[in-house]
């Protein structure tokens, strides 16, 4: 049995983790997938909750064709326990996928395999690009699949972002 970790803030889920993770699912048995900062919410860079993107993921991921776990991971504030801290709230895994340099450093000194999938059309499909084009009355929802544009409707998601990002 081979598992692999995925981890990102999904704020919001899109179709760059979407191509990211089918590629995972072709190399592994299942997928842990880690919904970072999960205690941040209601804020610009991260407007949704964990929960919210859970439901993102979840809805998303219906047809991966890979046993996954979708589990919220709190920030710790030490970089050097972080991973550590990982460990203790998923299952065990064998290798890490990531790009993220910070996370890339930190699994492998710890010991950890890390394989760094290619991003998908990277300069569009990212998270501060989809709450820029919310904000600015942008077409964002081609960047997303059809299932968080969905979850983004039931939460009123555009609207929070829009009044969060208000100045007093």
């Amino acid at each position: 049995m081979k598992r692999g970790f995925y981890i990102g803030r999904f704020q919001p889920y899109h179709n760059g983790h979407q191509s990211v993770l089918e590629h995972i699912a072709g190399k592994v048995d299942e997928i842990i997938i880690g919904i970072g900062s999960a205690q941040l919410s209601h804020m610009v860079d991260n407007p949704f909750t964990a929960g919210e993107r859970v439901l993102m993921l979840t809805r998303a991921l219906t047809s991966l064709g890979c046993p996954y776990y979708v589990i919220p991971i709190e920030d710790v504030q030490r970089n050097a326990l972080w991973v550590a801290h990982v460990r203790s709230m998923t299952p065990p895994f064998d290798i890490c996928y990531s790009s993220n340099p910070l996370v890339v450093r930190l699994f492998r000194e710890a010991g950890v395999r890390v394989q760094s999938p290619a991003m998908y059309e990277r300069d569009l499909l990212s998270g501060t690009e989809i709450r820029r084009r919310i904000l600015e009355g942008k077409s964002w929802q081609k960047l997303v699949p059809p299932s968080v544009v969905q979850v983004m409707k039931e939460i009123d998601g555009e609207k929070r972002l829009r009044q969060i990002a208000q100045k007093d």
